[in-house]
């Protein structure tokens, strides 16, 4: 019997190839960077990791563009290092979360802030608040065979042409093999997965026009305008 409904799986295209990455789940880390965790009001101290997701349809590569959601007047940028897995499985350790790592993409993960807050003051889910539509436009994916393995390099976010996030990958609280390893602890991870690492400081509102520019170093650039 035919589908009544023909979904697309969404795909990242890999540079410099005409290739594309299937996503799977995409998962995202909240409060990595210490300077951020005190900036939202949270112990910047080693805490475990805790994780949100968004939906798949969610991550795409914007063509220049990427629309301002409805139902907020308080949408935030996090530009982030987002991290493709090409294996997986549970319980790994370090070295099998480092192989397990296909490439990666600069990536913001767009939060309705307003809608966050109130969730939270109601005890509530805040799904709505992270994984709306274009809530995660990336750049296209680096394999880590050009990259190399990403300990360090600076990551930042413009509005404008202003700065308003500036950090380094070394300031994670979680490096991206702890990540996956304590990740594989609650799921059995797949390729076509998807992690959002978290975000520096310095996290702020974004309105209709702004252009916003993510770079980090050895990955390349994310670059758009808010319609």
């Amino acid at each position: 019997m035919k589908n009544l409904f023909e979904l697309a799986q969404p795909v990242l295209p890999i540079v410099s190839t005409d290739q594309q990455f299937p996503i799977n789940r995409v998962f995202c880390v909240g409060r990595n960077y210490a300077e951020h965790a005190k900036e939202m009001g949270a112990d910047p101290s080693r805490e475990a990791p805790f994780f949100f997701s968004k939906p798949a349809c969610a991550v795409f590569v914007p063509s220049g563009e990427v629309p301002y959601p409805p139902r907020t007047q308080d949408l935030h940028h996090e530009g982030e290092l987002v991290v493709a897995l090409h294996k997986g499985g549970r319980n790994l350790t370090l070295e099998q979360a480092r192989e397990a790592v296909y490439g990666y993409a600069v990536g913001v993960d767009f939060t309705r802030r307003d809608l966050q807050g109130e969730a939270k003051k109601q005890g509530r889910p805040w799904d709505v608040s992270k994984g709306f539509d274009a809530s995660g436009p990336v750049s296209p994916l680096v394999p880590k065979t050009q990259s190399g393995w990403l300990e360090k390099g600076s990551i930042t976010l413009s509005v404008n042409g202003q700065p308003r996030q500036q950090g380094d990958l070394s300031d994670m609280i979680w490096k991206v093999d702890e990540i996956i390893a304590e990740l594989s602890t609650y799921y059995i991870l797949t390729a076509g997965d998807l992690i959002f690492t978290g975000t520096p400081a310095g996290v702020s509102a974004v309105e209709l026009g702004d252009e916003v520019l993510v770079q980090i170093a050895g990955v390349g650039e994310l670059r758009f305008k808010m319609v």
